[in-house]
């Protein structure tokens, strides 16, 4: 075996160099890759680098880690992707089926990769997992039994060549499904809806509004309703966990455990006990009033939006990072009305001000510190801040999770600097 990386250095490989792994970094060789009986490579590794193309072109598979490791499983698979709220979905739908008695692995792209799964896979486990379009762009029979796609909007751009590639790897996840699987869609989401059209399985359909058959919300509940009727499954007080994109992935997840098999008791427990995720509209503080949300993980346009559209008035957002692609005026609309002001951080920042500027105020901020106090000073009475960066962190930070560490590490600095403050 050999593991070949284009860094000079990689960390943690000792255990894999004793079992007799050769290493070869500072870039890959070609003549490894044609001598290869089969390639996998790591979720983001693109796909058209020249190695891995003639590689395919000599008839050598080239397949993910996701691919490699669903071969060796005992148990039944529950994939679930989508743009945006898949680590909540994932998260949630695992801790209801636990809590109905299944013996359940929740990982894939969050927590516990699925290869480290394997060992203690069974017949009688589920395995709940999020599937990124890194993954699911290098799988080939991958056959989930539940496979779940929330909603679809341009992503990853800086990743993909296009958008009918991203959209192609998302619609990976239905390809190997049959009439004996399920498919779990949001109905109001109709790019989500085309690209889950052509799959052979059953359909399960959610949404928050939803006029026919399928998972929905009434004034009181979520419901699972069939032939016109409604069967209460959890009560909307039980979402503790603030934002109308929120709830739709507790949705996502009723329909998905209600479809593996869990009772409404069992989902009811999982939603009262559950806080929601770190960095995924994390309330961090509130400091003389001014209520400071993380919600680090909004790594695109459309996840800032709902982010945005989650406070009603006297917002300030703070937004930037490295740009992925997209509209960043599609954000007029929700900022207008709702929100005083736009900090922004990172490379993106003039695309930000060029965008929105018209529309409210937008100020920029050399540093995460920066930004909290300026965003601080900017927010009215009883206001809202909220971190929805529209874009990734790599300009600035190793990934999503440092940098909502680092804003909820600022605030926690300015509550101490406000306290202080009122001491004097």
């Amino acid at each position: 075996m050999t593991l070949t990386d284009v860094k000079p250095a990689i960390e943690g490989v000792a255990e894999l160099i004793e079992r007799g792994a050769r290493l070869e970094l500072g870039g890959h060789i070609p003549e490894t890759f044609m001598r290869a009986d089969l390639v996998v490579v790591s979720p983001g590794v693109k796909l058209d680098q020249p190695a891995l193309v003639s590689a395919r072109e000599a008839g050598i598979p080239v397949i993910g880690e996701l691919e490699l490791a669903s071969r060796w499983l005992r148990g039944r698979v529950i994939a679930v992707t989508g743009t945006k709220g898949k680590s909540t979905t994932t998260t949630l739908a695992g801790l209801m089926l636990e809590k109905a008695g299944f013996r359940v692995r929740v990982g894939g792209n969050i927590g516990v990769p699925l290869s480290a799964q394997v060992d203690d896979s069974t017949t009688e486990t589920l395995h709940v997992i999020e599937a990124s379009s890194f993954q699911l762009q290098s799988t080939d029979t991958f056959h989930p039994w539940i496979a779940a796609l929330l909603n679809f909007s341009p992503d990853h751009l800086d990743q993909h060549a296009s958008v009918e590639e991203y959209a192609a790897a998302k619609a990976a996840i239905f390809r190997n499904q049959t009439a004996d699987d399920w498919a779990v869609v949001n109905a109001e989401d109709q790019p989500a809806e085309h690209l889950a059209a052509t799959s052979r399985a059953r359909r399960v359909r959610y949404g928050l509004a939803l006029s026919d058959e399928g998972f929905t919300v009434t004034d009181s509940a979520i419901v699972e309703r069939r032939a016109g009727v409604d069967t209460s499954l959890v009560p909307i007080g039980a979402v503790r966990v603030p934002g109308r994109h929120i709830l739709s992935d507790v949705v996502a997840a009723a329909a998905i455990s209600r479809t593996a098999g869990a009772d409404p008791e069992a989902m009811r427990a999982a939603v009262s006990g559950f806080a929601g995720l770190e960095h995924a509209m994390e309330v961090a503080d509130t400091i003389d009033g001014v209520q400071f949300v993380n919600d680090s993980k909004a790594t695109n346009i459309d996840a800032a939006r709902r982010s945005i559209e989650s406070v009603p008035s006297n917002l300030v957002v703070v937004m930037g990072g490295r740009y992925k692609g997209g509209d960043f005026s599609s954000l007029a609309e929700p900022l207008s009305g709702r929100a005083v002001a736009v900090v922004t951080i990172g490379e993106a920042a003039p695309l930000i001000e060029a965008a929105l500027s018209d529309v409210v105020r937008v100020v920029r901020a050399r540093t995460m510190g920066d930004a909290v106090r300026m965003a601080f000073g900017l927010a009215p009475a009883a206001g809202t801040v909220v971190l929805a960066p529209g874009c990734s962190s790599f300009d600035m930070f190793r990934d999503y999770a440092e940098r909502g560490r680092a804003f909820k590490e600022e605030v926690r600095r300015l509550a101490v600097e406000r306290r202080a403050t009122r001491e004097q």
